[in-house]
């Protein structure tokens, strides 16, 4: 089950362009959990049942047409040759 999971979050990774960390803090509050899988951590059905819900959502918002970008939210500023920002 473990690994499905693995499979499928690995799957919505590459259809949503959310980055492996940016997933597992707003899918379950641990910015760690894709590495982990991937490094054979096993979870139980709470868990499983909160990242499914997320996948799902962001798949209803995402067709809805509601969907924010996610990811890096620093600012970088861009420094011109002229020493304005």
């Amino acid at each position: 089950m473990a690994q499905n999971l693995l499979q499928r979050i690995e799957g919505f990774l590459a259809e949503s362009a959310i980055p492996p960390s940016v997933f597992g803090r707003e899918a379950v509050r641990d910015p760690r959990l894709v590495k982990d899988l991937r490094q054979g951590r096993i979870v139980g059905l709470r868990v499983t049942c909160r990242v499914e819900h997320f996948m799902n959502k962001w798949r209803a918002d995402h067709r809805a047409g509601r969907v924010a970008p996610r990811g890096d939210r620093r600012l970088y500023v861009v420094r011109h040759p002229g020493g304005e920002a």
